[in-house]
């Protein structure tokens, strides 16, 4: 079949999920690269990210899209980021906001390589980012009981009505004895007093326990 364009900046060559490198040659996660019609595309894993684990699953929106400003709360080593990075573009910019020293490392030298990325480390609880202004998309993957709390709180701050955000909820995270399912239930009751829920769908087997979430701000 070859190539396909599946959402704006995210291609698709069979089961693979593509984007095109924003730093061509550069494979900075060890993930394939992909020559196609004289552009390279880095293969955007689903183990290793609950958006491409979402598109894998079905997903039929995807709210991220070129040259948006964009809220990223837990980055972490900045694996899915640095793909978030590719789709923006060069007029796109990604705020990544990250707690922890170490993994803030590897999201430091991925930004080096890439203009459109400026890695933080801040509690995502406290906002100590105010300066950064409204943006167009806040996307979370923080593992915390109050995962939902942080996420709400952030919108409210930064995403104007009407705007989209999404979310990874891990379940095991909130609260290990009940069921996922259950979790699911009560987290998303949370998010839809302040969101209109389009889309939720669970990530396994490509994730275990987690389910991912796109709205839009009411």
């Amino acid at each position: 079949m070859g190539m396909e364009e599946l959402f704006n900046g995210i291609m698709k060559d069979g089961q693979k999920i593509l984007t095109q490198n924003l730093v061509p040659g550069v494979s900075s996660y060890q993930e394939e690269l992909v020559s196609f019609a004289g552009k390279e595309y880095r293969v955007w894993n689903p183990y290793r990210s609950k958006p491409a684990a979402a598109i894998r699953k079905g997903l039929r929106s995807f709210p991220l899209k070129r040259e948006m400003r964009v809220l990223y709360l837990g980055a972490a080593n900045g694996h899915t980021a640095s793909f978030f990075s590719d789709i923006l573009g060069s007029e796109g910019f990604i705020y990544a906001v990250e707690i922890s020293g170490r993994a803030m490392k590897d999201l430091l030298q991925t930004a080096r390589m890439r203009k459109n990325m400026a890695p933080m480390l801040a509690n995502a609880r406290t906002v100590p980012y105010t300066w950064i202004g409204p943006v167009d998309l806040v996307y979370q993957d923080i593992a915390s009981r109050d995962q939902a709390e942080i996420f709400i709180r952030n919108c409210r701050i930064f995403l104007p009505r009407g705007k989209a955000a999404a979310i990874s909820i891990k379940s095991r995270s909130i609260d290990v004895t009940k069921m996922p399912q259950d979790v699911f239930k009560e987290e998303l009751e949370k998010l839809s007093h302040e969101f209109k829920i389009t889309e939720s769908l669970e990530l396994e087997p490509f994730e275990k326990d987690h389910l991912f979430v796109v709205g839009e701000r009411r």
